[in-house]
């Protein structure tokens, strides 16, 4: 099931930055990556709200770690600009490059506390 929710991930970021692409070339950079996440944030305000979720915003959690919506922000714009210039399959193929590169990176060396799981170079 997780390998297929991995795949369906890798199809739904095809999709989103062919769109926000091709919404960027059309009502510029900034207005489309506002206009992404209000629509994102509607749609995840609906669902906590049809699911009565509270959300539990803990002090004790490093700053740091809410940092993902101002990485996403940013994933948005590059994607936009990118895609505008260098089409989806470019774009998508170097930012899976840097997606694998920085992976191998944090697995080998355990960073941000992750689990080391080391690359090997194995002969089959």
């Amino acid at each position: 099931m997780y390998n297929f929710l991995s795949l369906f991930t890798g199809i739904l970021i095809t999709l989103m930055v062919s769109l926000n692409g091709i919404l960027s070339g059309r009502i510029g950079n900034y207005s489309s990556t506002l206009i992404v996440h209000l629509s994102g944030f509607i749609v995840i305000s609906i669902f906590i709200i049809y699911k009565k979720y509270k959300i539990d915003i803990k002090k004790s959690i490093p700053l740091v770690l809410y940092s993902g919506g101002i990485i996403g922000v940013l994933t948005v714009i590059f994607n936009n600009i990118s895609f505008n210039v260098l089409g989806a399959s470019l774009t998508i193929s170097i930012a899976l490059l840097g997606q694998t590169l920085s992976s191998l990176i944090i697995d080998h060396y355990g960073l941000m506390k992750m689990k080391k799981v080391k690359f090997e170079k194995k002969n089959y």
